[in-house]
C-alpha cells in the first residue's frame, strides 16, 4: 500500500495498531490454552512481528524532515 496523504498514513497507521493490540490478545489467550496449536502460535507472532515493522515505517514516514 503505498499512501502518501498524511492523513491516510494516520489512518492506516491506526489499522495496523488495532490489528497489534488483536494479535497479541489472541496470542495470549492460544498460549493459555492446553492443547495449543504451536504452529499457530508461532504464525500468529510472526504475523505481529511484521505488523510491528509495518507500523515503524509508517510513523517514521509521518516525522517531518528536519535539516540539521
Amino acid at each position: 500500500m503505498q499512501v502518501q496523504d498524511p492523513v491516510q498514513l494516520s489512518q492506516h497507521l491506526a489499522e495496523l495498531k488495532v490489528e497489534h493490540r488483536d494479535l497479541d490478545a489472541a496470542i495470549e489467550q492460544l498460549a493459555a490454552a492446553i492443547g495449543r496449536d504451536e504452529l499457530q502460535l508461532t504464525r500468529l507472532k510472526k504475523r505481529k512481528l511484521l505488523l510491528k515493522d509495518a507500523i515503524a515505517r509508517i510513523e517514521s514516514r509521518l516525522i517531518p524532515d528536519l535539516d540539521a
